[in-house]
C-alpha cells in the first residue's frame, strides 16, 4: 500500500516545535510521506517569535509546482501564509492542480492576541482560499475574525452552544467543514466558559458540516506543553485523510493523537514546549489510553461487536417484548458460565506479575459473586429455583437438551478456560473483554435511549444492574487493566489479542442465539419452563 502523499504550505519554525518542522513530524508520524513549500522562515522558540523572513510568492508557487508536478498529492494542508499575495497564489495553484482534498489551518492570530495578516490577506483567504477547503481549523478568536471580515460580528463565546453558532456561522463561508478548537477556552463539566483556573475541566472542539454537529470532547489538561497544537492538529488530520478515514474519524483521531502528544511530552525550553509527536510512532496503531477505543472501531471487529452489542434478544430486552423462556434460559445459563468466568479471573490473578493485578483479579471475582446473587433474585422472580439452576449445574438438565444449545454452552466455557491454560495473562483479559465491555455497552445504550421502554419493562431492572455504580466500577477496573498492559505489547502481539478479542465476541453472540432460539423451541413445542 503506498503512503499517503501530504503537500505542506507553511512557515518554518526554527525551534522545530511548530510551522513546517512539526508538521513533517506528524506527517511522518502517520506513515505518511511529507513535501513542503515554506512560506516564511521565522526565528522563533518556546518564548515566542523574534522575527520573520516571508518567502517571496512567486518562489512559492515555484515549490508547489515542483512537488505536485512530480510526486502528485493526495492532500495539502496549509499554515502561515504570511500576505495577500502569498495567498492569491496558493490558491491558484491548488485550483491548477486541481487537488482533491485542502485543511486550511487559518494561522491569523498570535498566542498573545496579535494579529499576524494585514486585513486584506484574511480577505483574500476568505474570498479565495475557503470555498476550496475540506477541513478549517480556526480557534475561536480566528473564527470571530474571519466572521468580522466578512461583517459577521458574534460575541465571545459563554458555553458550547455558542461555540457550535460560531462553527456554523464561519461554514458558511465556504468550506465543507468547519472544527472550531477550544484550546484556549476551557470549560466546566455543565458545558459553560470556565471563568477560573480551578474550573477548567474539559476541552471541547466542535465541527459543523454536511449539516451534521460533531462535539470532540477531552479532560482539560493543565499543561505548557502545547507549541505548535494548531499545526500538529490540521497535520494529523491532513495525514488521516490521506490514509483513507473518513472526516469525523480524520479529526477524531486528530485530536486523540494531540491529546497524548501533550500528556506524553517532556518539558524543552523556558516558555510552551513542544509536544511528543512520535508517541505511538512505530511501535503501536493507537494512542495511550486508548486501546480500547482502538480495538472496537476496527473494521474487523465492528461489525461482529455491533452483532453482539444489536442482538434482537437485545433488542427485546430494550421493549419488554423477549419471550419470557428466553431470559429465564438466559439468566439460567448466564448463572452456569459466570462459574467459569470467576474461575478465569480467579486465574488471570494467579498469573498476574503484580499486587495491583493480582488485587484487581479478586475484585473482579468478588464482583461477579455479587452479580451471581443477582441472577437467583431474577429466577426467583420467574419461579426458578436456586435449586433447580444448581441441578441444571450438576446434569446439564432439561434446558440443555438442544445439542448445539449445549455444544455452545460448553464451547464458549472452555474456550475461556483454554486461553487462560494455554496462553499469557493478557490473553485471558482479551478473551474476558467482550462479556465485561459488552454487557456495560449494551446497558449503558438502553439505559440512555428515550425509547427503551421502562414502565411494565420485566426486563428493566436487568438494565439498570449493568448501569449501576458496582458494575461501572468493574468496568473501569478491567477497562484499566487492558490500557496499562497494551502499551506494554508489540503491534504483532496486539494483532493475536484482536483475534481472540473477536473469537470471543462471537461466541457472547452466540450466547444471545442460543436463548432466543430457545424460545421458538419452547413456542413449538408447546412446553414450558
Amino acid at each position: 500500500m503506498s503512503k499517503g502523499r501530504v503537500l505542506i504550505i507553511a512557515g518554518s519554525d526554527s525551534s522545530g516545535g511548530a510551522g513546517l518542522e512539526a508538521d513533517q513530524k506528524v506527517v511522518a508520524a502517520h506513515g505518511c510521506y511529507a513535501m513542503t513549500a515554506t512560506t516564511a522562515l521565522t526565528a522563533q522558540n518556546t518564548m515566542g517569535v523574534v522575527d520573520i523572513h516571508p518567502v517571496p510568492p512567486v518562489f512559492v508557487r515555484k515549490m508547489i509546482d515542483a512537488c505536485i508536478s512530480d510526486i502528485g498529492v493526495d492532500v495539502v494542508k496549509t499554515g502561515m501564509l504570511t500576505s495577500a499575495e502569498t495567498i492569491k497564489v496558493v490558491a491558484s495553484s491548488l485550483q491548477e492542480h486541481k487537488v482533491p482534498t485542502i485543511v486550511l489551518d487559518p494561522v491569523m492570530i498570535s498566542t498573545s492576541g496579535s494579529q499576524l495578516l494585514p486585513v486584506e490577506a484574511v480577505r483574500e483567504l476568505r474570498e479565495h482560499l475557503l470555498p476550496m477547503t475540506t477541513v478549517l481549523t480556526p480557534n475561536v478568536p480566528e473564527a470571530i475574525l474571519l466572521l468580522s471580515s466578512a461583517g459577521k460580528e458574534v460575541p465571545d463565546p459563554q458555553n458550547i452552544d455558542d461555540l457550535l453558532e460560531i462553527a456554523r456561522a464561519v461554514q458558511t463561508l465556504g468550506p465543507k467543514h468547519v472544527l472550531v478548537k477550544g484550546g484556549h477556552l476551557p470549560f466546566k463539566s455543565d458545558g459553560t466558559v470556565a471563568s477560573k483556573p480551578e474550573d477548567r475541566e474539559l476541552m471541547i472542539d466542535i465541527m459543523f458540516g454536511e449539516s451534521k454537529v460533531t462535539k470532540f470532547e477531552t479532560a482539560y489538561q493543565n499543561s505548557t506543553n502545547t507549541h505548535g497544537t494548531g499545526c500538529s492538529l490540521a497535520s494529523a488530520i491532513a495525514s488521516n485523510l490521506a490514509n483513507g478515514m473518513s472526516v469525523i474519524g480524520a479529526v477524531k483521531n486528530a485530536c486523540r493523537y494531540v491529546e497524548a502528544g501533550i500528556k506524553t511530552a517532556s518539558s524543552l525550553g523556558h516558555g510552551s514546549g513542544p509536544i511528543n509527536h512520535f508517541h505511538s510512532t512505530y511501535t503501536l496503531p493507537f494512542a495511550p489510553d486508548r486501546f480500547i477505543e482502538y480495538i472496537l472501531e476496527r473494521p474487523d471487529v465492528l461489525d461482529c461487536w455491533r452483532k453482539y452489542t444489536e442482538h434482537d434478544f437485545i433488542a427485546g430486552l430494550a421493549n419488554g417484548t423477549l419471550p419470557i423462556e428466553s431470559f429465564k434460559f438466559y439468566l439460567i445459563q448466564d448463572y452456569l458460565f459466570l462459574v467459569q468466568f470467576a474461575r478465569a479471573n480467579a486465574l488471570a490473578a494467579y498469573k498476574a506479575k503484580t499486587i495491583e493485578d493480582i488485587t484487581a483479579g479478586a475484585k473482579i471475582v468478588a464482583h461477579i459473586q455479587y452479580e451471581m446473587k443477582l441472577h437467583i433474585e431474577y429466577c426467583q422472580g420467574f419461579g426458578v429455583t436456586k435449586e433447580e439452576i444448581e441441578a441444571t449445574e450438576e446434569s446439564q438438565g432439561k434446558l440443555l437438551t438442544n445439542p448445539w444449545s449445549r455444544l455452545h454452552h460448553l464451547t464458549k466455557r472452555r474456550y475461556v478456560l483454554d486461553i487462560g491454560q494455554s496462553q499469557d495473562w493478557f490473553a485471558l483479559q482479551m478473551a474476558l473483554a467482550p462479556c465485561l465491555l459488552g454487557y456495560g455497552d449494551i446497558a449503558r445504550r438502553l439505559y440512555d435511549d428515550p425509547k427503551t421502554t421502562r414502565e411494565g419493562n420485566i426486563y428493566w431492572k436487568w438494565i439498570e444492574n449493568y448501569v449501576a455504580d458496582d458494575y461501572a466500577q468493574a468496568m473501569q477496573m478491567g477497562s484499566a487493566l487492558l490500557e496499562r498492559h497494551a502499551v506494554l505489547q508489540s503491534p504483532s502481539r496486539i494483532e493475536e489479542l484482536v483475534r481472540i478479542f473477536i473469537h470471543a465476541t462471537k461466541m457472547e453472540t452466540g450466547f444471545w442465539d442460543m436463548g432466543a432460539g430457545m424460545a421458538e423451541r419452547y413456542r413449538k413445542s408447546g412446553s414450558n419452563m
